[in-house]
């Protein structure tokens, strides 16, 4: 456990010219994307990327094609065992830079609305520090998407000074037409990007 220990220090360590993002990725099919997310902001210049994964988000990717850290519940949970032990969710709290949530299905949706941490990726969530941008990005069927909680529910994130990246209509997996699908991957790291890019006020 020591080990485990001193193994997630070592990852999290924080280098002063890196730009640290958090991808947070929940139980939506648009999981599938993470690779592919996780590619293209490592090809960002100065970027850091960690994933923190809920356990439904497993389901829908490989993590073996994962190019980074991944971390899950089990961590949290492995990771603390007496008072002098680092705390997961505030150690990747510390970290990032920037948290961008991809996909954001309807019930972590829920679950953030409602201040509930009941997993690692909504613990950093509570205890983030909203002076850091916190990106997400809705991603469920069009049925769920126009239930009138939904917009209820995005609309309390953004009062939190959460900042969406919406979700966009096409043909969805499950064989239905209309809103309700993730953002594309480059609109996304385009999103990030503004942040990254931001101007070196010590030039």
């Amino acid at each position: 456990m020591e080990n485990h220990a001193s193994c997630v220090k070592n990852d999290l360590q924080k280098s002063r010219a890196a730009f640290c993002v958090l991808v947070g990725v929940t139980g939506s099919v648009a999981a599938l994307k993470l690779p592919l997310l996780v590619s293209q902001l490592r090809q960002l210049p100065g970027v850091d990327v960690r994933v923190v994964t809920t356990e439904h988000a497993k389901h829908f990717y490989n993590p073996e094609d994962v190019s980074v850290k991944i971390y899950s519940d089990k961590d949290e949970w492995e990771l603390w065992i007496q008072r002098s032990d680092p705390v997961l969710h505030i150690e990747l709290r510390r970290w990032a830079d920037l948290l961008v949530i991809a996909p954001l299905d309807a019930n972590t949706l829920g679950k953030i609305a409602s201040g509930i941490c009941d997993n690692l990726l909504t613990c950093v969530v509570r205890a983030w520090d909203t002076s850091r941008p916190l990106l997400f990005c809705p991603a469920m069927n069009t049925a769920m998407w126009q239930h009138p909680i939904t917009a209820q529910q995005v609309s309390k994130l953004k009062e939190f000074g959460y900042l969406e990246i919406p979700c966009i209509s096409k043909k969805l997996v499950c064989g239905d037409e209309g809103k309700g699908a993730m953002a594309e991957v480059s609109t996304i790291v385009s999103a990030i990007k503004q942040y990254v890019q931001k101007p070196d006020e010590s030039s």
